[in-house]
């Protein structure tokens, strides 16, 4: 059953800063800009130190995620958009279970609805903050100091949510949390294949980037066929073969892209005015591996914590075991046993086929996951069949051949089903990247690759409507 919990939140809604609706278009040129400026604000952000750190050597218990959730350890995007992507799931999910009801087609109860959303992606953060502070990840700060750090990461957080409803509001391009996961993705890439910085490893120096470290290993080695495997297949730096894979699902992500089913729509009134109406395989985007990628790494942060409060025993061996290790990059915790261990992907083709259990559970948890995710999302996301067919009505448009009853049964042969199916292909193509041990992440890569291509489409439409590329600039 559901009940109408947010009017009890209309109270708190005038206390929430806003970013009010564009009044009129903004030219392109405006929307660019401002995008461009949000940008630097998040880049200049990530690089600025929370004040009030003392040096710890404690494992990120983030690790596994930052580079999805676009954070930065020890700066002022230390939760970077894990906040908003958090209290998103939990809000859409709510309304999809029907524990929250509100009406899509009313402009009060859906601002309520966002206003909400927004305010429990500050609670969210006020936690997190607080869980960060208490578990000593900045070592012992003190009480002053622990309050100045979380009102410092609360502050970051509203920042973040403004810059993307200000996107999102008609003032710049796509959302906040679409910009920053592909700017962290893409930064992460270039970086480990260009870097110039050497590490001391067993092997002796290397150079961290994977080109710079093959035309290095080849000027510094005198056995050339040796210095050509080892850049090829290094361990715990990012290798050629890293590289190749990269590339190969870059090339299959954008292949899978163009995979849709064009409705033949027509104008109801006016005969000679008809298009189409596209259903793509990937329909609900990326929605569904940011929402089960903010889901497990809210569970490994849970299970770290648990795990270092109390020990070991058998409730935190059954959620998850972890054990500290040293990587090239930093130090962080992988996890040996529970739950956790089944969620996170094989490390390696070896560690794949010794435990055929951990694949198998592994690859069954994604693929489901991303399942229904995305068959919850376009239920709340107003992407839903009945949705478009009002959308559709609206324009004065329907399918042809099809009334507005039958409109929508058509509409149900296909959205659920691509979106069902999509959001399995988008589970595939992580697990399968990730198995090859791309750089980034499979679920990275897939995002860089979906988020580009959305920034594309809104610049081919763009120019399509202003008569070119050239248009745009002049």
């Amino acid at each position: 059953m559901s009940f109408k919990v947010l009017p009890y939140l209309r109270p708190f809604m005038p206390f929430l800063p806003e970013v009010a609706e564009a009044e009129k278009k903004v030219p392109f040129r405006e929307k660019v800009l401002w995008t461009l400026v949000i940008l630097f604000c998040y880049l200049v952000c990530s690089q600025i130190p929370l004040y009030g750190i003392n040096s710890s050597d404690a494992a990120d218990p983030m690790y596994w995620s930052r580079m999805i959730l676009a954070s930065n350890r020890g700066t002022l995007m230390e939760l970077g958009i894990q906040p908003i992507v958090t209290s998103s799931m939990v809000m859409q999910l709510l309304a999809g279970a029907k524990l929250i009801e509100f009406d899509q087609n009313n402009k009060e109860e859906k601002d309520l609805f966002n206003g909400a959303q927004k305010l429990v992606g500050l609670v969210i953060t006020v936690g997190q903050g607080t869980v960060y502070v208490y578990t000593g990840m900045y070592g012992n700060v003190g009480i002053a100091n622990g309050i100045l750090l979380v009102v410092q990461l609360v502050v970051a957080g509203l920042l973040v949510q403004l810059w993307d409803e200000l996107l999102q509001k008609g003032y710049g391009l796509g959302s906040g949390i679409s910009l920053f996961i592909a700017t962290n993705i893409c930064e992460s890439i270039i970086w480990r294949s260009f870097s110039p910085t050497t590490l001391n490893t067993q092997t002796g120096t290397q150079v961290e980037g994977a080109i710079f470290a093959l035309f290095h290993l080849l000027l510094t080695r005198n056995d050339k066929v040796r210095a050509l495997k080892e850049a090829f297949y290094r361990q715990n730096l990012p290798n050629i073969t890293n590289l190749l894979a990269t590339a190969v699902v870059f090339v299959i992500v954008v292949f899978f892209q163009g995979f849709k089913i064009d409705l033949p729509i027509k104008h109801e009134r006016q005969k000679g005015i008809s298009g189409t109406y596209p259903i793509k395989l990937f329909y609900t985007s990326n929605m569904p591996i940011i929402l089960q990628t903010a889901l497990v790494s809210n569970f490994f942060f849970i299970s770290q914590l648990v795990w270092k409060r109390f020990g070991e025993n058998f409730i935190t061996n059954f959620i998850g075991a972890w054990q500290e290790v040293e990587s090239a990059y930093q130090s962080h915790s992988v996890p040996v046993g529970g739950i956790a261990y089944y969620l996170s992907p094989p490390n390696t083709m070896a560690e794949l086929l010794r435990d055929p259990l951990h694949t198998l559970i592994y690859l069954t948890f994604v693929l489901v996951s991303c399942a229904l995710f995305s068959r919850t999302w376009i239920e709340v996301s107003g992407s839903a069949p009945r949705d478009v067919a009002k959308q559709l009505k609206d324009q004065q448009m329907v399918l042809k051949g099809h009334r507005e009853e039958s409109m929508i049964r058509q509409l149900y042969r296909y959205i659920p089903t691509a979106a069902a199916f999509g959001g399995l292909c988008i589970g595939l193509l992580s697990v399968f990247a990730d198995f090859l041990g791309a750089i980034g992440s499979g679920t990275g890569i897939l995002m860089a690759v979906g988020i580009i291509n959305q920034y594309y489409e809104m610049f081919a439409k763009e120019a399509a409507s202003s008569g070119g590329f050239a248009s745009l600039l002049s």
